[in-house]
């Protein structure tokens, strides 16, 4: 019988930092060494560490000295015993850890470490995204399409024999780029050659490509406020000053444009079809007068046409860049909403005259896109799988749309305004008065489990506090239920009222 080897942990590889000069005690150096490894993040919470035999061998050090540093490590909380099975580096590591320089216990000042004006401007608004858990109203989820899941496993067997591959092509897999360029022609009325398309890693690089190439550090961008953070922050670092112009129920208000009080910018970042984070409609008589506005004025327009796929009622609304008449629009979508996030597939539409600038740029940001992932892509989309998804997925979200909406009418309609939207995985709700701290109220209903995001997070210049977001993609009947429950117990609580 072939015996089983038990798989070593990733702490198998940490050497401890040890100073045979050090008049410090020997327990204490392995102690700092890896409660340092913890705090840099080499040592990971919930990693198993050596056993104090095979650490002996390993680390050349005695076993009484290796039991003595867990035992402090246990003491302190950065890690724990388990009965049996070993000692892990806790799961709940104590907060405010940093390194320890001083092994002999003095405390040494801290070298100062700098980060850029544009890094720095970020962390004071806020903290960065993180992978969110599967909480009730989280936004971004996937719903789950159990047929799709075997067709895209079907295809990627095909495509797992990588052993001669090289580097692709910088714009992308020319057979996904032809297939997106027939899909936005059919759906979204985007008429472009393959060339004039990159395929990137999600919109996000899709934003900071674009604002490489078309904008100077000091130049300004015009956002709608209030914006979707990450363009944002991209903006910011690649120097561009923002200025926000408010959003309503037609999309963004030009109005101070037109009559001259805004200078012209170098460009727009707009989300035309489904504005984020508040879901409305950039309306048609808006929409040209942008366009007439872009071109008169020698600005350019990025089209962030994110979730376009899932429209309820009516026709899809035109893309800007099917209404561009001057090549003015620039257009980025996205694979992350209509099938996988974890693919990082994302497009960016330029114009033809613009391709070799972008493919000049492109390799300073990213050599090339995943083959892999575009390969799969691009069967599925050839192979006429993709619209009968996004039918069943509409659907989906349509029953999750309506099903959230009944819950929040009839529990929480003395505290907000429910806005209904026609398209989109989000839907934002409004207060009635009783409550004036949007981020006071999801603070206090992420205590409890459930995630409603703040939108004056993303205000640029508006001072409104009164609306939240929340996400019904992937979201069960069971969770709808357990959400609204909390939110009741938040709001009818009344330390909200006023802000």
């Amino acid at each position: 019988m072939t015996s089983m080897r038990r798989r070593e942990a990733p702490s198998a590889a940490f050497r401890p930092e040890i100073d045979p000069s050090s008049s410090a005690p020997l327990p204490r150096q392995l102690y700092l060494s890896l409660r340092n490894a913890v705090a840099e993040g080499r040592l990971s919470s919930g990693q198993r560490l050596l056993s104090t035999r095979l650490a002996a061998t390993e680390w050349g050090i005695s076993r009484g000295v290796i039991a003595e540093a867990y035992e402090i490590l246990m003491s302190e909380g950065f890690a724990v015993a388990r009965h049996g099975s070993g000692t892990y580096i806790a799961s709940a590591i104590p907060e405010g850890v940093s390194r320890v320089s001083d092994i002999n216990g003095k405390g040494v000042p801290p070298v100062r470490r700098g980060v850029s004006a544009a890094a720095t401007a970020i962390l004071t608004r806020g903290p960065s995204l993180e992978p969110q858990k599967t909480l009730p109203f989280v936004t971004g989820r996937i719903a789950h399409d159990e047929r799709t899941a075997r067709l895209l496993n079907r295809i990627a067997i095909r495509h797992m024999n990588y052993a001669f591959e090289g580097y692709g092509d910088i714009q992308g897999d020319l057979r996904l780029r032809a297939a997106i360029s027939a899909h936005l022609a059919v759906s979204r009325g985007v008429r472009c050659a393959s060339d004039q398309i990159f395929i990137t890693a999600g919109t996000q690089q899709a934003l900071d490509l674009a604002f490489r190439v078309l904008m100077t550090p000091g130049d300004r961008a015009v956002v709608e406020d209030p914006c979707y953070p990450p363009a944002r922050q991209c903006l910011a670092l690649n120097g561009i000053e923002v200025i926000g112009l408010p959003v309503d129920r037609d999309g963004i208000d030009i109005a101070k444009l037109l009559d001259g009080k805004i200078a012209p910018p170098a460009a727009f970042y707009v989300t035309p079809s489904n504005q984020y984070p508040v879901g409305s409609v950039l309306s048609l008589p808006r929409r040209l007068g942008l366009l007439s506005y872009a071109e008169e004025n020698n600005c350019w327009i990025i089209e962030d046409d994110y979730d376009s796929e899932f429209r309820y009622h009516g026709h899809p609304i035109a893309s800007l860049h099917g209404l561009d008449k001057a090549s003015r629009v620039l257009y980025t979508g996205t694979f992350s909403k209509a099938l996988l996030p974890s693919l990082r597939i994302g497009y960016l539409v330029v114009p033809a005259d613009l391709v070799p600038a972008f493919r000049a740029v492109r390799p300073a940001v990213d050599r090339c896109p995943p083959s892999f992932q575009q390969r799969v892509i691009a069967d599925f989309l050839e192979e006429g799988y993709f619209p009968a998804h996004l039918r069943r997925l509409r659907e989906r979200l349509r029953a999750s749309r309506d099903m959230l909406a009944g819950y929040l009418l009839e529990r929480l309609s003395d505290h907000m305004e429910v806005v209904l939207p026609d398209q989109g995985i989000n839907l934002t709700v409004r207060s009635r008065g009783g409550w004036n701290d949007d981020t006071a109220v999801s603070a206090a209903a992420l205590k409890k489990g459930v995630v409603v995001m703040p939108l004056s997070r993303m205000n640029v210049v508006s001072t409104d506090r009164s609306r939240l977001l929340l996400g019904f993609s992937g979201l069960s009947e069971a969770d709808a239920d357990m959400g609204t429950r909390v939110l009741v117990e938040v709001l009818e609580s009344g330390e909200f009222v006023g802000g």
